[in-house]
């Protein structure tokens, strides 16, 4: 190996590790606020660069229908939760109008639009747009059919519908989207030299949106209300209840935001590989890896971490590409090791 084909394979692995990197801090996010280890976050991503693919291609995205599904079925699960408690709500009507509109005019509203413009050229910005706003509410949908009703059950059942979850998506994704694998066009054609190494406009355009939302995390968790809450939440959950905020909320929050970063990660991986309706779980597990590296909890080792798994993946690829995977998913047994030798141990009683 020389320097210029070591320089490539650093610019392979910074840019799906910018990739790995959001999915870890979505990963961190709904752990920390939820306690759910949210496997099916790479389907986020394969519904999204599907969708788009969708979109480019002047098919209507299936998505649609599975966005009014959920929408209908978190309506039924309120209406359910009224009629069993009537007392818990002071203007039972007041807020049939409201669920209506949040869980079924809206995805009808999102339907009626696709139906309208998929069959017209758009612009990318638009189709960006237009696949963010069909996907990302999936994520509060997810929260409030599958583990809204046992929010404070063990880590251990959630951890179990985590996997049920999964595999319904995975299902419903080979269902909408079929076997065939798609790829998006590229955000831009550009190439530009540094040295004897070329880097090619799409890799800039990962990074670089990869490293301004870390950036308005990072701000939103530290200058916004809502974040703050969010972070109250994941330090101490009772006592952030206590004091008056809502973990509900809270929790419906978290799984947008990752439903969001999710979904733009698999518009910016689209354009890079082929994309299939489970490729989304093996991007996600390696996502995983990178928040293991920050123990679940630490958003910069979750990322760090991520940018380690992409270099590792990348250059493992060279001198091992059979092994790869083998090697990336191999790092998490060190790092356990360490952070088990490293921290102290307590016998504590689950509550």
């Amino acid at each position: 190996m020389d320097l210029s084909i070591a320089a490539i394979l650093a610019q392979d692995g910074i840019t799906t590790g910018a990739i790995y990197a959001l999915l870890a801090l979505a990963l961190v996010l709904v752990f920390s606020v939820t306690r759910v280890i949210f496997i099916p976050q790479g389907e986020f991503v394969a519904y999204g660069a599907l969708t788009l693919a969708a979109l480019q291609t002047q098919r209507f995205p299936a998505t649609c229908y599975l966005l009014i599904a959920m929408g209908a079925g978190c309506f039924v699960a309120e209406l359910v939760g009224i009629v069993r408690h009537p007392s818990r709500y002071r203007q039972v009507a007041r807020t049939l109008v409201a669920l209506a509109g949040k869980y079924l005019l809206f995805p009808i509203a999102v339907y009626a639009l696709t139906q309208s413009v998929f069959m017209q050229t758009l612009p990318m910005f638009a189709q960006i747009a237009l696949t963010l706003l069909i996907v990302v509410p999936m994520g509060p949908f997810v929260y409030r059919l599958a583990y809204e009703p046992i929010a404070e059950a063990s880590t251990l059942l959630l951890l179990i519908v985590a996997v049920a979850v999964h595999f319904a998506m995975v299902g419903l994704g080979l269902v909408m989207f079929g076997a065939e694998g798609s790829r998006t066009t590229a955000f831009s054609d550009a190439t530009f030299s540094l040295g004897d190494v070329s880097i090619s406009g799409q890799s800039l355009w990962v990074v670089g949106t990869a490293a301004v939302l870390i950036v308005a995390l990072y701000v939103y968790f530290d200058r916004t209300i809502s974040g703050k809450a969010l972070r109250a939440t994941s330090v101490n959950r009772l006592g952030a209840r206590l004091v008056g905020i809502g973990t509900t909320q809270a929790g419906r929050l978290a799984f947008t935001l990752a439903a969001g970063l999710g979904a733009l990660c698999g518009v910016l991986v689209a354009p890079i590989t082929t994309i299939y309706y489970d490729s989304g779980f093996l991007i996600g597990l390696k996502g995983f890896v990178g928040a293991i590296v920050g123990g679940l909890v630490s958003y910069p080792l979750a990322a760090a971490g991520s940018l380690l798994v992409g270099l590792l993946e990348s250059y493992s690829s060279f001198w091992a590409s059979a092994y790869k995977e083998v090697i990336v998913f191999t790092l998490i047994i060190p790092v356990l090791l360490w952070r088990s030798l490293a921290s102290p141990h307590s016998d504590e009683e689950e509550e």
